[in-house]
């Protein structure tokens, strides 16, 4: 018997229990390149079916993440290669709007690559991630590496919440749309440090080699 989920999650109830992986990962597939699709609402939902063993937890983790990655890429090329005019033609078919658009270019300028990171904690950014990093420009290998770690943490967080939330989804929901904002900088700071460390030990160890006598 599939789990009753309360409120905005109440609809993809059948969706779930009808199409299972194949419906989590084509929400969060589809959502990473620009369309209106509630991937995060799917993601934690799912989590709760996970909960009452009516999925695998890992199956969904390891399905979101690559669709997550695999999505933004796609974005990440329709950027690239098509620029924002081909963007602002085709995408307000799925409500990308030159505001929107502009709104998403405009932090990316301002904050760099390190907005890759913590895009998918960000509304509105999340969809557009990729494809702002196509027009901007930013160089493949290092929008897939940050992508690929803000995908992995934004899976890790709304998986566990929805695995562990059970009934309680709705109010913990609201609870963490009110500290989004905390949130996102604790997870923002916690990625960042994670790529300062790796950046200094890579530093270090590029210095050693280079010293004489090594």
């Amino acid at each position: 018997m599939a789990p009753e989920l309360p409120g905005v999650f109440a609809w993809l109830v059948p969706i779930l229990d009808s199409y299972g992986y194949v419906a989590v990962f084509g929400f969060l597939f589809i959502e990473s390149f620009g369309a209106p699709v509630p991937g995060q609402t799917m993601l934690m939902a799912a989590g709760v079916f996970a909960g009452a063993g009516r999925l695998n937890v890992f199956g969904i983790a390891v399905l979101g993440f690559l669709a997550a990655v695999a999505g933004d890429n796609v974005g990440y090329l329709i950027g690239h290669f098509g620029g924002r005019r081909l963007v602002l033609r085709f995408g307000r078919y799925i409500f990308v709007t030159e505001k929107r658009l502009a709104k998403a270019e405009d932090f990316f300028v301002r904050h760099g690559g390190k907005v890759v990171g913590v895009a998918r904690f960000i509304d509105g950014l999340r969809q557009l991630n990729g494809v702002v990093a196509g027009i901007a420009g930013m160089p493949w290998q290092r929008f897939l590496a940050f992508n690929a770690l803000g995908a992995a943490a934004w899976v890790a967080v709304w998986t566990t919440v929805g695995y562990f939330a059970g009934g309680h989804l709705g109010e913990i929901y609201q609870q963490l749309s009110r500290y989004q904002l905390l949130l996102l900088v604790v997870i923002g700071a916690a990625i960042l440090a994670v790529v300062a460390r790796w950046l200094w030990r890579r530093q270090r160890r590029s210095t050693a080699a280079t010293r004489p006598g090594q």
